[in-house]
């Protein structure tokens, strides 16, 4: 089997052609550099010259805040890019496997959102991201369409590496209380994500690191698991200005993961030891 995973140079991506090299699968990552995916052809030409069996699509457009004033290039990426892959995909009879978001949803409510709920972006990427799912599912028959949320990961920039950062800074960090939702350790979810498109078990589904907290319990858990002293005070998202706005739900259902046989990813508590304990063994 032959594996093309796009963005390979983000944080997801990255873990994933880590993943797809220990399995000891053939594959190739792609970045900006190598292919613009906003531009059909030569989208079109780089996925025929290479004929994987299936893509793993990484790349995203995911500054929020930034696409509220530069909707087109948030568009062009998250919309257009998936759709010139997706179109690909189906010219070399190439399964699909593409990220998606939990901004997709209204978050509303305190509920986990089964895959099957009504969505509500209340953003541009969120809109985005799920007019990318819609290319997806209308372009293709064999895909997998999996929603993630709050990803960290060693190689790029995360909420966690900046709570590192500030804690070792400050004495004290005000950080939002009513958002909820799950961490995501890019590692993990690269061993399901490796999993699943050796499987025929198409669909949607949500994968996360078991688990919810707020963002405030978030940065007190990397506090006490960093052994910094660095107090976390709880602020409303009223209280902190964005220029997008962001879900106080992003609780994620993993039913449909259970349902297809999937193992699901380990707590967020451990996921965060674990990914701790990476970043450790790389700065000594």
């Amino acid at each position: 089997m032959k594996v093309l995973v796009t963005g390979g140079d983000g944080q997801l991506g990255f873990e994933v052609g880590k993943r797809l090299d220990a399995l000891g699968m053939k594959y190739k990552t792609i970045d900006l550099a190598d292919c613009d995916l906003t531009n059909r052809a030569q989208t079109a030409a780089y996925v025929q010259a290479y004929k994987p069996d299936c893509v793993v699509h990484c790349a995203a457009y995911t500054a929020v805040d930034q696409a509220e004033s530069h909707p087109d290039a948030c568009r062009a990426v998250n919309v257009e890019g998936t759709r010139n892959i997706a179109a690909a995909c189906a010219n070399v009879d190439a399964s699909l496997v593409y990220i998606s978001t939990d901004y997709i949803f209204t978050g509303e409510g305190n509920n986990p959102f089964e895959t099957n709920t009504p969505k509500g972006p209340l953003n541009v990427y969120g809109q985005t991201k799920l007019m990318g799912e819609q290319a997806v599912a209308e372009l293709l028959d064999r895909y997998f369409i999996v929603r993630t949320s709050w990803v960290f990961g060693r190689h790029g920039q995360n909420f966690v590496q900046t709570m590192l950062r500030l804690g070792r800074e400050r004495k004290q960090l005000c950080v939002v209380d009513d958002q909820i939702g799950s961490p995501t350790y890019a590692v993990d979810l690269a061993v399901l994500l490796c999993n699943m498109l050796q499987t025929e078990r198409y669909g949607v589904y949500h994968a996360t690191n078991e688990g919810y907290c707020s963002w405030f319990t978030f940065a007190q858990t990397v506090m006490q698991q960093a052994g910094l002293t660095c107090e976390i005070r709880p602020v409303s998202t009223a209280e902190y200005p964005v220029d997008a706005k962001r879900p106080l739900n992003s609780r994620l259902s993993k039913q449909s993961l259970i349902e297809a046989g999937f193992t699901l990813l380990p707590p967020w508590q451990d996921a965060l030891g674990r990914y701790l304990v990476e970043c450790n063994s790389h700065r000594q």
